[in-house]
């Protein structure tokens, strides 16, 4: 069983960043970021696969940055030009596939955080 508790979410204005922190309580393979907006359904953000790759969903493609530290089964996002349709609830995920293509399969994850608020509005 793995545990997963996320940090860093907060209230910040268009353009502004955060970072996102996920920690395991134990070995992972894969880890991903999902997000869900009021109203809409869960959506995969990020990842980084058991092989050490990394995929983006398009709509954050060149302002966030996945990262994972093997040693802690520690995943983080960095988020830059942040947009108000960001904002959303954020959970981290762990799976035991490897494969890159699965990264934003929400059913190849096994266990899930509680989420992180993130807000962006003026």
């Amino acid at each position: 069983q793995v545990q997963l508790v996320e940090s860093g979410g907060g209230s910040v204005q268009p353009g502004g960043s955060l970072r996102l922190s996920c920690a395991a309580s134990g070995h992972t393979s894969s880890m991903g970021w999902f997000r869900q907006a009021p109203g809409k359904e869960r959506e995969g953000v990020a990842g980084v696969s058991g092989d050490g790759s990394t995929k983006y969903a398009d709509s954050v493609k060149g302002r966030f940055t996945v990262s994972k530290d093997n040693a802690k089964s520690n995943l983080y996002l960095q988020m830059s030009s942040l947009k108000p349709e960001d904002t959303g609830m954020y959970y981290c995920a762990a799976g035991a596939f490897a494969s890159r293509a699965w990264i934003l399969s929400q059913s190849r994850y096994d266990y899930w955080g509680q989420g992180t608020q993130v807000t962006v509005s003026s």
